[in-house]
């Protein structure tokens, strides 16, 4: 069990304090996330991915044609693979719901 005291996380056996600004672009920077309902699933998908890797987003935005997250995971987690998990993952599931975006713009 983990406690929040100040900003510092308070695990069994470590201490810390750690947070990491992912900021990716779409491919060519086309523009994908342009409605609010294309906003609000890519906002889903992004939570979604965050819950199954133990992440915790202390900050998102999605714009047009980028995304900024602000998050905050365990240290025994690589930035490496959270990264992959959610540049991929969020890839892969934005574009089975919506398979003619990737056709028209990627």
């Amino acid at each position: 069990m983990s406690k929040n005291v100040g900003g510092v996380i308070h695990e069994r056996g470590y201490v810390y304090n750690f947070h990491f600004h992912l900021v990716w672009v779409t491919k060519y920077r086309h523009e994908a996330f342009t409605t609010p309902k294309l906003v609000a699933e890519m906002t889903d998908i992004l939570t979604k991915i965050a819950r199954l890797n133990e992440v915790n987003i202390e900050q998102m935005e999605v714009m047009p044609d980028h995304i900024h997250l602000l998050l905050s995971f365990k240290p025994k987690y690589a930035p490496t693979n959270v990264v992959k998990a959610f540049k991929g993952g969020s890839a892969r599931l934005f574009f089975e719901l919506h398979p003619e975006i990737k056709a028209q713009k990627f």
